[in-house]
């Protein structure tokens, strides 16, 4: 188990508005205090770095100087900054969570209040690159593709290149791409689709692009049950009974 997640996620499940400002606290103090009870360790040349989520993506190394020097403790600061930013930013149906295993995937599910997609239930999964902020854009997989213009139809991946064509390194946060995900729901956008299908419907036949998108949220609410495709103790699970249901439900009003 990684104890620096245990600490983050647990702390902010149960106690979210007094927890999250001794985080925050935590995160502004203690990487910079002079200090020598504070002060990084030294690392070890053969130290391992962080492990890897099982993900379909391929990670490139790092290059970044800063980021090679303090190897697995710069990664998960800067991990726990983002999950912290997360927090504050409190985006109206989203619930996010990190990976028991890896610090490096994060669980997900969107909630879809009105439009076309109204009534959708969507869980994802988030991949960081392994030299982040360093690289790429993360990446949005849903577990079952979404009908939807910006959603590959065969990975289920959503195409955040689209808003985030260059990773900036503290500029870009893991927040923006999770508002994005909620957004493109509301807002449709067909220019350079990954779903070419959709893309056309949508423009030319809104009615049948409506009675896909219907179709798809009905697959996704009957498959909302089922137990997670990568096996991990803090992978979202959905519950049948109606106080979960409710549970969950006011958890993502924001």
């Amino acid at each position: 188990m990684n104890p620096f997640w245990s600490m983050s996620t647990s702390s902010v499940r149960k106690r979210p508005d007094a927890d999250e400002k001794t985080l925050s606290g935590e995160l502004r103090t203690s990487p910079l205090r002079a200090s020598t009870k504070k002060q990084l360790p030294s690392i070890p040349k053969n130290a391992v770095p962080i492990t890897k989520p099982a993900s379909p993506a391929t990670s490139s190394q790092s290059t970044n100087g800063t980021h090679a020097s303090y190897g697995p403790f710069y990664l998960e600061y800067s991990l726990l900054a983002e999950f912290t930013l997360v927090v504050k930013q409190k985006l109206p149906g989203v619930y996010v969570q990190p990976s028991y295993r890896s610090a490096l995937m994060w669980f997900g599910v969107i909630f879809i209040r009105h439009g076309l997609y109204q009534d959708g239930v969507f869980k994802f999964t988030v991949y960081i690159p392994d030299n982040y902020p360093d690289g790429d854009c993360p990446r949005l997989v849903f577990d079952l593709p979404v009908f939807h213009p910006l959603v590959d139809p065969l990975s289920g991946e959503l195409d955040v290149k689209r808003a985030f064509a260059k990773w900036r390194r503290n500029h870009n946060h893991i927040w923006q791409v999770l508002m994005y995900a909620r957004r493109v729901f509301y807002k449709i956008d067909t220019t350079s689709p990954l779903n070419p299908e959709a893309a056309v419907l949508y423009e030319k036949d809104i009615q049948l692009f409506k009675s896909k998108v219907v179709d798809s949220v009905k697959l996704c609410s009957s498959h909302l049950f089922d137990q997670p495709k990568i096996e991990d103790p803090y992978a979202i699970v959905s519950q049948k009974s109606s106080t979960a249901k409710a549970c969950m439900f006011l958890a993502c009003r924001g």
